[in-house]
């Protein structure tokens, strides 16, 4: 599976472009399905060497917003050995949906 098609290339804002918003979307899901890791993508750009940096709202040992590679989300591998999966039934939705959201 790809984790960025060209579809959410096209979508997603470039770095920086939501830094203002009070309430920007998240635009794609990515998770594992054997651990606890989530990430929530704001924004991307491609990079020169042919990567995409990220910016991300991230679930997993502690919640935190930052910066993931493309190519370091392709390399994770949880405790089964699954990687890293886009979910595909997701939908672009605010930021604040996502944080108020609750799992068990």
């Amino acid at each position: 599976m790809h984790l960025l098609t060209e579809e959410i290339q096209k979508m997603l804002p470039e770095l920086y472009a939501t830094e203002n918003e009070d309430d920007p979307i998240v635009w794609v899901k990515f998770f594992t399905p054997d651990s606890c890791w989530t990430w929530y993508v704001l924004e991307g750009s491609e990079q020169e060497n042919v990567d995409w940096l990220l910016f991300a709202y991230v679930e997993g040992m502690f919640n935190e917003s930052g910066y993931v590679s493309l190519r370091e989300l392709e390399n994770v591998i949880g405790p089964l050995g699954l990687g890293v999966e886009r979910d595909i039934t997701f939908t672009p939705i605010p930021l604040s949906k996502v944080l108020t959201q609750k799992c068990d």
